[in-house]
């Protein structure tokens, strides 16, 4: 069957190829640079080299992948310029979603903040992996709650891809307990009301987040270019 129907939506076998692929580039199963090899693809995932075309021009356009003249698709390398670029950015809209969400705080979403920071405390305490679960659930519960629609498309789309594939690449292992306790204090601040003080302590939150992967991200660059 070409396509499955959720919720009246279709999801086609280009859209399962893309979330497939994006999870791969994403942590880093199909390595950063490397060149994208349809027939292997294709026959990975069980589809035509048609619908993984589909795919691969989703992923380009949320700059994952790049095309390259005379080469071909590869998946995009990890830059110091761009996680400057992309964190900037996250730190501008995030901490207007934060000012949103207080302005906008319901009992509902008062038990959301608090049942999220609960399970990634869980998760931390049971070793699961944090940044891949609890963690986007609690930016995306923010988001969400901003009520923007706009605000809501720029960044759910392509730039969080690409912060979850620096994320889940280059973090610390030191920096899952700090994140935690940073998200309860902007959740704090939400379920008070108070959105200029969760504004604050999201681009706080996202600027030490910059620190902690730009370091790491430099490490891996230079041990790569060493191995050259």
């Amino acid at each position: 069957m070409s396509q499955i129907i959720v919720n009246n939506s279709p999801i086609t076998l280009a859209d399962k190829a893309t979330a497939s692929l994006q999870q791969a580039i994403i942590t880093g199963e199909l390595e950063a640079g490397s060149k994208i090899n349809e027939q292997a693809l294709a026959a990975k995932y069980g589809i035509s080299r048609g619908p993984l075309r589909e795919a691969l021009q989703s992923l380009q356009r949320q700059r994952l992948v790049v095309r390259l003249p005379h080469v071909g698709a590869r998946v995009a390398r990890m830059s110091l310029e761009e996680l400057h670029e992309l964190y900037e950015l996250r730190a501008v809209l995030e901490g207007m979603a934060c000012q949103l969400a207080a302005e906008n705080v319901t009992p509902e979403l008062t038990q959301q903040l608090q049942q999220l920071i609960q399970q990634q405390r869980e998760q931390l305490t049971k070793g699961a992996d944090f940044h891949v679960g609890a963690d986007v659930d609690f930016h995306y519960c923010i988001i969400k709650a901003s009520n923007n629609r706009y605000l809501q498309d720029s960044l759910t789309g392509g730039l969080y891809h690409l912060v979850r594939m620096y994320r889940f690449q280059c973090t610390g292992e030191q920096r899952p307990t700090k994140a935690i306790e940073e998200h309860a204090a902007i959740a704090n601040a939400i379920i008070s009301g108070d959105g200029e003080l969760a504004s604050l302590l999201m681009r706080r939150h996202i600027h030490t987040g910059l620190t902690n992967t730009a370091s790491k991200l430099k490490n891996k660059i230079e041990q790569e270019l060493s191995h050259d």
